[in-house]
């Protein structure tokens, strides 16, 4: 496991100072952008391009959602291609420059300046991410292993690099005539870019290594996963066909089945993983990672519903939306991130504590850096936040929103709590 490396394993190539800043900076993100939450649910009612829901949706996908999985995979890549990190240096930049630029977007979308604070952040997004493919794309050239893990990692990273780039260029064609459409138009084509071919991508790539791992289970299937690989990316690939031939708006219904199909193919692949464990006994952090790969079905299906009310009515349905992209960013997407954070940040926290203890005598388990107490009452907040939430989107009703909006700060409150518990852990004194 993570946690069980030595010097002379491929993972302590990887600086325990590079990676734990992405998780702060990752908690502080969902914090700000929970608090954001909790004043603009009169914009959930508005339209969904809304200033401030565009600013709450980029702190998400890219300072909660991206920042803590650029973070974990500078651990885990060395796991998955057995091989060592090329450059800790890189890593760096792909903090400081992200870091930078997600804050100057999140201000840009908010005050809706597409000026310099728009283009300035999406610069520096761009950048930072670019650094990051060339250290993902120079530790897999030089490693000896190919797997299916690794070509998932890979290539979620190249359809983060192209989203984050379209991003870019919609910003300055606010200000300069870049593409033949308004921003807005290709708004699905950047969003659909990021979540499946980002996000959906590289949570089914590395899940698909860590879940079995955690679970303790034997259960492995390259071709099933080699199939899932291929649906996601010739799916998303038909989409983007799709997007530029508008006549034949049916044909959408094509690649939405592709990828429902390729969920429940991972689905199945975890209910076997589970199925097939060795220790009988699954932890809460396990069991809401676990919730986290069934709740993508309910946004994937909500998307057939978006998607027929436009061939039919020829028009939006803004409650849908904003129920489909809340469902990813504050439900499928933090749900997992929630329940693996304490999956991987003990460990990781627990071998730059103990690694020279743990060969002289007993030891803590990774499992005691954080308080279990506080995971469970954060973990009922975030579903009963989540349900409340929706369900004021649905029924328009403000104390709903807001009741669910509190309900979701405190299981930001209470995630920070745990994460600087484990970050700042030393060793107990006699």
């Amino acid at each position: 496991m993570i946690a069980q490396t030595t010097s002379n394993s491929p993972v302590a190539n990887t600086s325990y100072k590079v990676v734990l800043p992405f998780y702060v900076y990752a908690a502080v993100a969902f914090l700000v952008a929970t608090i954001l939450l909790l004043s603009s649910t009169k914009a959930f009612h508005i339209h969904y391009f809304h200033p401030q829901l565009l600013a709450i949706t980029h702190i998400m996908a890219l300072g909660w959602g991206t920042m803590i999985i650029l973070g974990a995979s500078h651990q885990l890549i060395p796991v998955l291609i057995e091989s060592g990190l090329y450059s800790n240096k890189l890593a760096y930049a792909s903090f400081v420059l992200t870091g930078i630029g997600v804050p100057l977007l999140a201000y840009a979308f908010y005050t809706f300046d597409m000026g310099d604070p728009a283009k300035w952040g999406g610069r520096f997004v761009v950048i930072g991410i670019l650094t990051y493919l060339i250290n993902v794309a120079k530790s897999m050239a030089r490693s000896k292993t190919e797997n299916v893990h690794a070509t998932f990692v890979f290539t979620a990273t190249v359809w983060l690099f192209i989203t984050v780039l379209l991003g870019l260029v919609q910003v300055y064609n606010f200000t300069a005539p870049l593409l033949q459409e308004d921003s807005l138009h290709y708004l699905a084509l950047h969003a659909h870019s990021g979540i499946l071919g980002w996000f959906l991508l590289l949570i089914i790539g590395v899940g698909s290594r860590l879940i079995p791992m955690f679970l303790i289970s034997k259960y492995t299937n390259d071709r099933l996963l080699w199939l899932v690989y291929y649906l996601i990316n010739i799916s998303l690939l038909s989409f983007v066909m799709i997007f530029y031939f508008p006549s034949e708006k049916n044909l959408i219904f094509l690649p939405i089945a592709g990828v429902i199909l390729s969920i429940s193919l991972f689905v199945y692949y975890c209910y076997k993983a589970y199925q097939q464990r060795i220790r009988r006994q699954v932890d809460e952090q396990m069991k809401l990672s676990l919730l986290s790969i069934v709740m993508l079905l309910l946004p994937m299906l909500l998307l057939v519903a978006v998607v027929s009310f436009i061939i039919n009515s020829d028009t939006e349905n803004i409650v849908l939306i904003n129920v489909y992209g809340f469902l990813i960013f504050f439900g499928w997407l933090t749900a997992i991130i929630l329940g693996m954070t304490f999956k991987t940040l003990p460990f990781i926290v627990w071998n730059k504590v103990y690694h020279v203890q743990a060969t002289q005598g007993q030891t803590p388990n990774p499992k005691d850096l954080f308080d279990d107490k506080i995971f469970k009452i954060m973990s009922i907040a975030f579903i009963a936040g989540l349900l409340l939430f929706v369900a004021g989107i649905l029924a328009a009703i403000a104390l709903m929103l807001q009741a669910g909006a509190i309900l979701l700060l405190v299981t930001a409150i209470l995630y920070n709590f745990n994460v600087l518990k484990v970050v700042f852990h030393k060793i107990p004194k006699l």
